[in-house]
């Protein structure tokens, strides 16, 4: 494919896009519970002007568009305050909770190069339930992810078995406030105190709670200190295009004090270009999602976040009922979130998953991992209001239709002829090899993915990850 000799008509470019997004989900329709994350028409159009009229100014140098820079420390002002924050508090802008995850390793590896010299192999102590994105900042850093163990009922981490991971080389501890997969808070308050007596890194992911969680607390719910007011406290992420409800891609890093900040910021002069100084990943960036992000706050303001949470507040525990009343599901945990999972002992919940889908509604499996059976996932947000109610009579028929259907034998036959493959020797042959046995021919995913998804469930974690590796590979192509 090459560039077009010739320019198209603005109208066959609109018609083409829309043609290409004719798969896409319906993201507005109240149906989707996971991905995106929508506060309303009103909201949308304010983030959106905003976007626009500050696409074309550059993140790239502060000093030529203040007011970026206006923008950003002033959201981060207001962030650090949400999550209990004193005025000693700094912190970025970032596009989304993988960067601000990455910085905040970045930050601790460089904090312990100077002060511990003599770690040459660090480590980070991950709960399993923690976040991919550390893993995948360990990838990139080369930061050993040490996974520690959790609760088999309630999910949260178990602090004994984080002290017993604690090792010379450890550097970061992770508390996740809520852990995504099911909603829960760790005992952060009680990590802390093993962080401070070891003097460790200790970073709370509040990617998807730190802007929701004081509004629960407002609202009556039970919801424990997470925030710089624990004690051993040294960064905290909170993204704002989860349920601030800011246009992608918003997110914020914060860090105890400007001194920590400092191992996060990357200055090079050694070239004969322009002097780099970055306080995030990117270098060049548009002004866009700072500026939505910045107008949308200000537009919902302390009061309609409120209201907001209230909703949301309502049809979590209207699904968590709902899915209790049916007798094949049972929920994981007690969701302290608007995130909840659901699995099952007598269906396979692959082909809830896609019956649900062919009714027109997306909801996200999750495969098993060490205490976590495979399961349904709901990401409940404020446009699901209105929807809860057909969701779950959709979802009683779906489980009827789903006892139904005889899981097939494409996972143990997979499992059986790959099961055993070094990872290492899992190439792009392997991959073609796997897909004939599956009797695919190409990598297009079926509409029912119930069978693909049970492939996944029953190989080995490493070689999940290079299957998914090699297909993505293919996907892009």
């Amino acid at each position: 494919m090459r560039f077009p000799k010739t320019g198209l008509s603005k109208e066959e470019i609109f018609a083409k896009m829309q043609e290409y997004r004719g798969s896409d989900l319906e993201w507005s329709s109240g149906r989707v519970w996971s991905y995106v994350y929508d506060a309303g028409r009103e909201a949308e159009e304010v983030g959106k002007r905003a976007y626009m009229d500050f696409l074309h100014e550059s993140g790239l140098d502060p000093t030529a568009f203040p007011s970026l820079m206006r923008f950003e420390n002033e959201l981060v002002a207001m962030s650090a305050a949400h999550v209990n924050g004193d005025e000693n508090v700094v912190g970025n802008f970032t596009s989304g909770g993988t960067e601000s995850i990455i910085l905040a390793i970045k930050a601790a590896r460089d904090y312990f190069r100077v002060h511990k010299p003599e770690i040459k192999e660090p480590e980070m102590i991950l709960p399993v339930t923690a976040h991919a994105a550390f893993h995948k900042a360990g990838h990139y850093l080369d930061v050993k992810p040490v996974l520690s163990a959790v609760d088999p009922v309630t999910f949260k981490a178990d602090v004994e078995s984080i002290r017993q991971a604690i090792t010379p080389n450890t550097i970061v501890v992770v508390g996740s406030a809520p852990s995504y997969a099911h909603g829960v808070l760790d005992p952060i308050t009680e990590i802390g105190q093993v962080t401070l007596e070891h003097g460790l890194w200790y970073h709370v992911d509040a990617c998807m709670g730190g802007f929701l969680l004081p509004y629960f607390r407002r609202l009556g719910e039970d919801i424990p200190p997470f925030g710089f007011d624990v004690p051993g406290v040294w960064s905290l992420s909170m993204d704002l295009h989860k349920y601030a409800y800011c246009l992608k891609n918003a997110s914020i890093i914060l860090y105890k004090s400007n001194e920590l900040r400092r191992y996060q910021i990357y200055a090079c002069s050694n070239w004969t270009g322009y002097t780099i100084v970055n306080n995030a990943i990117q270098s060049s960036k548009t002004g866009g999602p700072i500026a939505a992000a910045w107008a949308v706050v200000n537009f919902l303001g302390d009061e309609g976040y409120l209201e907001l949470a209230r909703k949301k507040l309502e049809v979590m525990k209207q699904i968590v009922a709902g899915v209790d009343a049916i007798e094949d599901l049972q929920v994981l945990g007690s969701p302290q979130m608007c995130l909840v999972c659901f699995t099952s002992d007598t269906l396979n919940v692959f082909h809830l998953v896609d019956e649900m889908k062919l009714r027109g509604w997306f909801l996200q499996p999750q495969l098993a991992f060490d205490v976590s059976p495979e399961n349904v996932h709901v990401s409940i947000n404020a446009g699901n209001y209105d929807h809860a109610e057909a969701m779950l009579k959709d979802l009683r028929e779906c489980v009827e239709i789903a006892k139904g259907i005889e899981s097939s034998d494409l996972a143990d036959t997979i499992r059986e002829a790959f099961g055993q493959v070094d990872p290492a020797d899992f190439d792009e042959s392997a991959f073609q090899n796997m897909l004939a046995v599956a009797g695919m021919t190409g990598v297009e995913l079926p509409e029912r993915m119930a069978e693909i998804n049970e492939v996944l469930n029953a190989l080995p974690v490493p070689l999940r990850e290079k299957l998914l590796v090699e297909f993505l590979n293919q996907l892009f192509a």
